[in-house]
């Protein structure tokens, strides 16, 4: 068993052991040390380089002195991996990473009476389970949103209605099959999507969350991605591969994030997304800082610069994704507007089933399958067995 799927083995256990150290490293901001080093899901932390109008590092490079670094991952299991490593100070860690990195002790609790704009945050993420453990933090809410079917309107004229376009063999409405022009996530996690599939399709298997699941129910998850396997061209992780493959290898459907559907639409390729019937898995992110962070005074002035400034506002906009800060729909401190908050899925919140790390004991005494089993299962799915 590997390292990370040792941890989350006894992730309940750890958790309670991590509980009991409550206090937060950092009781003052101090002066700024001029560097920060985060690691961010691509197109999270961007500087004008990408466009030029999607900068959210440079004015607060020149308020503060710190000099933001930034690594991309493209997994959750990648920023684990690093946060595991060190020399980062911030991460921003998805649900099923989060707890992970608060029972492996990577990430050390956050003072929000240093975080002046906290008040702010969606009263639905600042206790979420998936960065809080006993009431204490360890984050602040960076963005949210659904992992959207993304489709090629050429060819569906009218938004698919089920994920069944990427798990099951048919043709298509252009009359061709799906076999080979659809694509999976490359990540444990995608186990979930095939589970909440069957949620709705064989609900005799009795799932109530994709992210606890008996053997059995795990099971039949399996074998509906094998039988994606037979159907799937690539499987992606990185945003823009599949970008490039829905523009010039065929693919037309697949899982994805709303940042690649808006990079293609700029581009004015014919895409859409939509959340089908089943629902959809999701994503809310928090900013964690690194238990042996080397600038935590820098790192708790991004985090009030993550809540205070044009960020949540326009990071919404470049992703597709939802703020932590309601107020930046309609406030008018970046671009995002009411309308484009709604069609970002802002009022969705209870159809999203949030990443969450899968663990052995998930509740009234039932035995569920842990996600150390999830990332060896996958991998034997992706590689034919």
């Amino acid at each position: 068993m590997d390292r990370c799927g040792a941890s989350v083995v006894a992730l309940a256990a750890a958790l309670s052991l991590v509980a009991q150290a409550t206090t937060a490293q950092v009781t003052a901001i101090g002066e700024p040390e001029g560097a920060l080093a985060i690691v961010a899901w691509p197109g999270y932390i961007e500087r004008g380089e990408t466009d030029a109008k999607f900068d959210w590092v440079t004015k607060f490079e020149e308020a503060t002195g710190c000099k933001v670094e930034v690594k991309t991952a493209n997994t959750s299991d990648e920023m684990v991996a690093l946060m595991n490593e060190g020399g980062f100070d911030l991460v921003t860690a998805s649900g099923d990473s989060s707890l992970r990195l608060v029972a492996g002790g990577r990430v050390q609790p956050v003072n929000v009476d240093l975080v002046p704009s906290w008040s702010t945050v969606d009263d639905r993420l600042k206790d979420a389970p998936w960065h809080t453990v006993d009431g204490v933090h360890y984050g602040v809410p960076y963005m949210w949103g659904p992992n959207v079917l993304m489709y090629n309107t050429e060819v569906f004229k009218e938004p698919p209605t089920s994920w069944n376009v990427v798990f099951e063999e048919q043709t298509l409405p252009d009359g061709q099959s799906n076999k080979g022009r659809v694509q999976a996530y490359d990540g444990p996690i995608h186990i979930a999507d095939a589970a909440q599939y069957l949620m709705a399709h064989k609900p005799e298997l009795g799932i109530e969350s994709p992210y606890a699941l008996t053997q059995e129910q795990y099971d039949a998850a399996l074998d509906l991605l094998r039988q994606q396997r037979q159907l799937v061209g690539r499987y992606w992780h990185d945003a823009f591969i599949q970008i490039d493959d829905f523009k010039n290898e065929g693919v037309v459907a697949s899982a994805s994030w709303p940042f690649q559907v808006n990079l293609l639409k700029a581009e004015n390729q014919p895409v859409g997304s939509t959340i089908p019937e089943e629902g959809a898995t999701g994503w809310a992110d928090t900013t964690m800082m690194h238990v042996d962070a080397e600038h935590p005074n820098c790192a708790y002035l991004w985090m009030e610069h993550t809540l205070s400034s044009n960020l949540q506002s326009d990071l919404s906009v470049w992703f597709g994704a939802n703020p932590s800060v309601p107020a930046a729909c309609t406030d008018g401190r970046g671009m995002q507007t009411a309308e484009g908050c709604t069609t970002n899925g802002m009022d969705d919140f209870e159809r999203i089933r949030f990443w969450t790390t899968p663990v052995s004991a998930c509740g009234d005494g039932k035995e569920c399958v842990p996600y150390y089993r999830w990332v060896s299962d996958y991998i034997g799915v992706i590689g034919g067995r």
